[in-house]
């Protein structure tokens, strides 16, 4: 497999990891946007979120939640942003789902990305599309 994650995994390529368990790894980002930017990935190669099993979807939400307090205690953050980015058209880089976990500083010049609103209808339409393929 050629999954640079994998590999992390494997221990083929070194990693700083931070955490690990039987289902998830965490490890810092080798181009972090701020210092102890962390990845967290399931052990098993999945690559989005929608075939992610719901017992490593939990593990890795209890992971950023273990390491995001250790975060701010140890790195003296008073915050983190936690974010996923899933399939390519949302830049997702690698094929092996994961979060990013960066840690945060008032003032840090971090921004979300733009924003705007719904216009008349819109947000009725949307949501009428989301919600027939809940069901």
């Amino acid at each position: 497999m050629d999954c640079i994650f994998c590999k992390i995994i494997a221990g083929d390529i070194p990693s700083y990891v931070v955490y690990e368990d039987e289902r998830v790894m965490a490890f810092f980002d080798i181009l972090p946007i701020s210092p102890g930017h962390t990845i967290i990935i399931p052990k098993s190669h999945i690559s989005d979120v929608e075939n992610l099993s719901n017992e490593d979807l939990s593990a890795m939400a209890l992971a950023f939640k273990k390491i995001g307090k250790a975060m701010m205690e140890g790195l003296g953050v008073k915050g983190y942003s936690v974010f996923l980015d899933n399939k390519s058209a949302a830049n997702q880089h690698v094929p092996h789902v994961h979060f990013h976990l960066v840690p945060r500083k008032e003032g840090d010049g971090l921004e979300r990305w733009p924003q705007t609103g719904y216009g008349e209808g819109e947000a009725e339409h949307y949501l009428k599309r989301i919600k027939e393929k809940l069901s």
